[in-house]
């Protein structure tokens, strides 16, 4: 007569490898802590004299900088230039990119002709280039334009294509069982379910974007946030650096905090589906 092994004590509890979501008022707080710290540590290193002020400034001369340019009108002139270039240069890549993404992830005959050209020139450093489209397009802003367009626009069209690929083949399947033609499929099932991951490649390349001004307009340029920190280099004015820099940052985490919004808004069926 077998014995039956002793059933163990309670259930064991599954852990997930990625924890749940926590809350909105969770997440704002972590993160507003992390930023706490860093500050911390800055001025810390600053109040104890660890690294000289002409390398490192503290935050209170930092603050002054920035209120300084916002009174007398400077940073906002220069903000407004900025934010005009990249989002010039940005929507051109935005609509190119995606109808060629779309069209390379979902013709593989599209796709031999575009992405290992897209991939060869992607690999190109776009800081090389600068000396070329100064050549080409003079140094007007169509300059600055032809700079952000470069470094997201291939990328772009990449990552457009991969989302477009991760669409399920079974969608298409069911498509073609309802009649609808190749177009009418692309259009009515494969796109709008690669809009999520397509909106996100967006928001991701948004933010090279913003990297890729400051390239433009540290090179002939007259006005601008990229040209303000060239500037203050020349005169080692680095609390001036470090206030744009900072203020960069936080225009680039606003667009991208509006995109995720955004984003949250218009695939809300996702949250509910999960």
């Amino acid at each position: 007569m077998s014995v039956a092994a002793p059933r163990t004590a309670g259930k064991r509890k599954h852990r997930s490898v990625i924890p749940a979501p926590v809350s909105r008022k969770k997440y704002l707080t972590i993160a507003a802590a992390s930023f706490i710290v860093v500050l911390a540590a800055w001025w810390l290193i600053t109040a104890l004299e660890l690294v000289d002020a002409t390398f490192l400034p503290s935050p209170a001369d930092v603050v002054h900088v920035i209120s300084d340019t916002a009174t007398n009108g400077q940073l906002w002139s220069d903000m407004r230039i900025s934010v005009w270039r990249v989002m010039v240069g940005y929507v051109l890549a935005v609509v190119l990119a995606v109808p060629i993404g779309v069209f390379a992830g979902s013709s593989p005959r599209a796709e031999a002709a575009i992405e290992p050209l897209t991939d060869f020139i992607r690999y190109m450093p776009v800081v090389a280039f600068v000396p070329l489209t100064i050549i080409w397009v003079g140094t007007e802003d169509s300059q600055k334009f032809l700079i952000i367009w470069l470094g997201t626009f291939f990328q772009m069209v990449l990552m457009v294509a991969d989302a477009v690929r991760q669409v399920p083949r079974s969608y298409q399947n069911l498509g073609a069982t309802l009649g609808m033609g190749r177009l009418s499929i692309l259009s009515h099932i494969v796109v709008p379910a690669a809009l999520p991951r397509i909106w996100d490649t967006l928001r991701l390349c948004l933010g090279w974007a913003w990297s890729w001004l400051v390239v433009a307009e540290l090179v002939a340029a007259s006005s601008g946030m990229g040209y303000r920190i060239t500037q203050a280099q020349r005169f080692l004015a680095t609390d001036t650096i470090i206030a744009y820099v900072i203020v960069l940052g936080l225009l680039g985490l606003i667009f991208d905090q509006i995109m995720r919004a955004a984003g949250r808004r218009m695939f809300r069926y996702l949250e509910a589906r999960s």
